[in-house]
């Protein structure tokens, strides 16, 4: 199934690409100076492209940075973290895999914007 769902948050915007059975494809732009919750997820493992910019990642304990053409990899469970330290729009590709995709998937640890 095709999509061009846009969803906006208080960091950016995600869009939707395209979904299947088991996987989901999300354009997600990170406005410059924001980050992500640091959040698991317990059922979807995620793979991030950057395809613009240049994202700090945490990944459980380690933080590091990844820039255009770079990938990273997250596993179900893991503690993890997006964030745009730069003066430019960062844009990554996800794809998402596993049995269960839903945004209620989400465990946040920690919100700069107070959701839970």
């Amino acid at each position: 199934m095709c999509a061009t769902l846009r969803t906006e948050r208080p960091w950016g915007f995600w869009e939707v690409l395209y979904e299947g059975k088991g996987f989901k494809v999300k354009r997600i732009v990170v406005a410059p100076g924001q980050r992500l919750s640091l959040q698991s997820h317990k059922q979807r493992s995620e793979h991030w492209v950057v395809v613009k910019g240049t994202a700090t990642v945490t990944i459980e304990e380690k933080t590091f940075e990844v820039g255009a053409e770079d990938a990273v990899f997250v596993s179900a469970g893991q503690k993890h973290r997006l964030e745009n330290k730069a003066k430019v729009e960062l844009e990554i590709v996800e794809v998402q895999n596993g049995p269960y995709l839903e945004e209620d998937d989400i465990v946040r640890y920690e919100d700069d914007y107070g959701r839970k």
